[in-house]
């Protein structure tokens, strides 16, 4: 399936997916996922709890962050692909940056957990069938199809690579 038409997925994400390159999901996971393991494993201990300014996230909170959107665009593509006739929830991304206690968890547990998800994100988005990307859901107030999640998946990861690179000097 090619890249996500604008009508499948909320215009907030635009972004994201326009982060990524490849023209299917198995070429979104060959262009991104090695790319992405390389760059968050290689945050070095010393700027672990390195923020930028005084009201931005840590290294460790943005890394926790990452994983959680990680889950809950995962849950959502999953939910979508088998179905889901329910509107999906929204999440304040926030909230769960403090609520998360980040700070509280060493880098390399945050590193190891990003890592296991980020296999757990490859191989969900190598699952889903044309006919299951092609799949349209209700995300709180915007429709969602699976292949737009999945390149929300990577585009969000890949913004907030850019973000430790820019202004965390990852």
């Amino acid at each position: 399936m090619p890249r996500p038409q604008p009508n499948t997925y909320s215009p907030f994400m635009i972004n994201y997916i326009g982060l990524t390159t490849g023209n299917s999901v198995q070429e979104l996971i060959a262009n991104h996922h090695q790319q992405l393991l390389d760059c968050y494993s290689s945050i070095p201990e010393e700027k672990a709890d390195y923020k930028y300014a005084p009201e931005k996230w840590t290294v460790k909170e943005v890394l926790a962050h990452v994983t959680d959107t990680d889950i809950v665009f995962g849950y959502r593509a999953l939910s979508i692909s088998r179905g889901e006739q329910q509107t999906l929830p929204g999440f304040d991304e926030n909230a769960y940056a403090n609520n998360s206690e980040a700070n509280n968890h060493s880098l390399y547990f945050l590193k190891e957990n990003f890592k296991a998800q980020r296999e757990v994100v490859k191989l969900l988005v190598a699952s889903f069938s044309e006919k299951q990307l092609a799949t349209i859901g209700n995300v709180s107030n915007y429709k969602l199809n699976v292949n737009a999640a999945c390149y929300v998946l990577f585009g969000h990861a890949l913004h907030h690579m850019n973000i430790l690179k820019e202004r965390y000097g990852i």
